[in-house]
């Protein structure tokens, strides 16, 4: 009798063990889903961008993001250069294009490609100047490169643009040697935007530099 007893009490230990171990894994909560890496995202969008498939870009992409990559003016860039936190860049390794971004920029946010950043193919000195100027207000160094040198972005974005420190006023453009220098004048003095390039190869803020009265 007792050692019927002893049995049966192990079998009841054993079969309660196999209850509770049943029972651990579907009471723990599901594991979420891992976040898509900023470089898969970007590359997909690009990939479908080669492929002329903007169906596949709407996708992984918002619909400002994928108008913007598709009206790139330049052949495609040629090498990915990778992420910086959430923006992913590709690059030119084979031809010379205006403005320090030299490519495409790439703002990831969750699953989607919300912005797309590019070099551009301006024809006017002027259109060059207020785009950098407007990007400088704006705080906005991704889309200052688009139209300027990393040189000059660096000049500028040295001081950050108050809105409520001296009023800028645009100038217009002379011709100087080399290019245009496009100035904004305030009180106390004015800055120079030295433009370089062509209305056929686009131009390009080179370089910044400032006068005193």
């Amino acid at each position: 009798m007792y050692r019927r007893l002893v049995l049966g009490g192990a079998a009841l230990a054993a079969a309660a063990t196999m209850t509770l171990t049943a029972a651990g894994p579907a009471s723990a909560a599901p594991s979420a889903a891992p976040a898509a890496a900023p470089a898969g995202v970007a590359n997909k969008l690009f990939r479908a961008w080669l492929a002329a498939d903007r169906a596949a870009a709407a996708k992984v992409a918002t619909p400002a993001a994928v108008a913007s990559i598709f009206s790139y003016p330049y052949r495609a860039p040629d090498r990915f250069a990778g992420c910086s936190g959430a923006v992913c860049r590709f690059t030119h390794t084979s031809v010379r294009v205006p403005g320090g971004l030299d490519g495409l920029a790439m703002v990831v946010k969750g699953s989607k490609v919300t912005k797309v950043y590019r070099s551009r193919h301006v024809t006017k000195p002027a259109t060059a100047a207020t785009r950098l100027f407007a990007a400088w207000r704006h705080g906005d160094r991704y889309s200052a490169l688009e139209v300027a040198s990393t040189g000059a972005v660096k000049t500028l974005f040295k001081v950050r643009y108050d809105p409520r420190g001296v009023a800028h006023h645009f100038q217009g453009c002379t011709a100087e040697p080399k290019g245009f220098a496009c100035a904004y004048s305030y009180e106390g003095g004015a800055m120079l935007m030295h433009v370089r390039g062509t209305r056929s190869s686009g131009y390009e803020v080179g370089s910044i530099s400032y006068l005193a009265d």
